[in-house]
């Protein structure tokens, strides 16, 4: 397996959207630096305000230098990445809780991988969570990028850094009321 995607054209650092950040969502992206990634995934919200949100979204992405990856249905005419699934050949960011997981993703042409969930996390309460050994052995000489995700923060970021992540990815680290100082490393 070849890398289709060179890891330096993609962000290392990634916010995840979903409805439980409410208008927590807007201080999470203007945490972000210059070149961060967004993961768009309000899957439950209704379609009309879902393709409205995602208009204002990819509105700020572009004025401030950030990719928008959209989830779940892709609005009409979005040429950029998608994630969960690649259709038609399209590039797009997996999942993978496994590496079983993340070399289904890999051959169905998953261009990134979000590992999850490296730790405990709010999102998947009672997950068992990967810990840094199995997210070693999960990763190991994969050919695409991997974003650890789960409970992530850059503190933990810095202590994978060793295993070969290519970055990290959150939801509480960037809309927590205490995220101020957020490392972006």
């Amino acid at each position: 397996m070849r890398p289709r995607q060179p890891a330096a054209a993609l962000p290392r650092l990634w916010l995840m959207t979903d409805e439980r950040l409410g208008d927590r969502l807007w201080t999470a992206i203007a945490r972000l630096p210059r070149g961060a990634g967004i993961v768009f995934r309000h899957y439950r919200t209704p379609a009309a305000e879902r393709r409205a949100l995602f208009a204002r979204l990819a509105a700020i992405a572009r004025r401030r230098g950030l990719v928008l990856v959209a989830g779940g249905a892709v609005p009409p005419g979005w040429r950029g990445l998608v994630h969960g699934g690649g259709k038609a050949g399209r590039p797009h960011t997996a999942p993978a809780h496994s590496r079983r997981e993340a070399i289904a993703a890999i051959r169905a042409g998953a261009v990134l991988l979000f590992a999850s969930p490296v730790h405990p996390t709010r999102s998947h309460p009672g997950a068992r969570a990967l810990g840094p050994a199995r997210l070693g052995l999960m990763i190991r000489d994969l050919p695409v990028p991997v974003v650890a995700l789960g409970g992530m923060d850059a503190r933990r970021a810095r202590a994978l850094a060793p295993l070969g992540i290519h970055g990290w990815a959150a939801i509480d680290a960037w809309a927590a009321a205490d995220a101020a100082g957020v490392s972006r490393r």
